[in-house]
């Protein structure tokens, strides 16, 4: 008995719901291939078992591919693993004011080192909602100055 175009299409959508499950983002592709076989066999006809698997991972295989190669390329790229003379000069926003000897907290429109906001040091009182720059870089915080 070969696997009937409803099968497969079942199978596509448990394994895309699975997704919800398992939040790795990979499985979805070897149920999007497995709507793909189903929707081959209800338009084209019957397909021998072996032709049906092999469809199934070269689409599958394909799709993953195609994830990591054209479009998680250009997804944005954190400053993760950096030198900090690289991160030296990003602006940011300032959430939490900022005073001599206090902290504040500032927030970068893409992640520097892995985070998007920080803990912050400034040598001058400054508001929140002012734009800063980054001057250096201290242990687990960054000191600022008005951008």
């Amino acid at each position: 008995m070969t696997p009937e175009w409803w099968h497969w299409m079942i199978a596509g959508l448990g394994l895309v719901l699975l997704e919800l499950a398992i939040p790795a983002f990979f499985v979805i592709w070897f149920g999007l291939g497995a709507i793909l076989v189903a929707l081959v066999l209800f338009f084209a006809g019957d397909l021998s078992l072996t032709n049906q698997i092999s469809l199934w991972i070269v689409t599958s295989l394909a799709m993953v591919v195609l994830w990591f190669r054209v479009f998680k390329r250009n997804q944005h790229k954190t400053l993760v693993g950096t030198a900090d003379g690289e991160v030296i000069g990003e602006i940011g926003l300032l959430v939490g004011a900022v005073a001599p000897y206090q902290h504040g907290r500032v927030r970068f429109q893409r992640p520097v080192l892995g985070a998007d906001e920080w803990v912050c040091l400034s040598e001058s009182a400054i508001t929140a909602g002012e734009r800063v720059r980054v001057v250096a870089i201290e242990g687990s915080f960054v000191r600022v100055t008005k951008a």
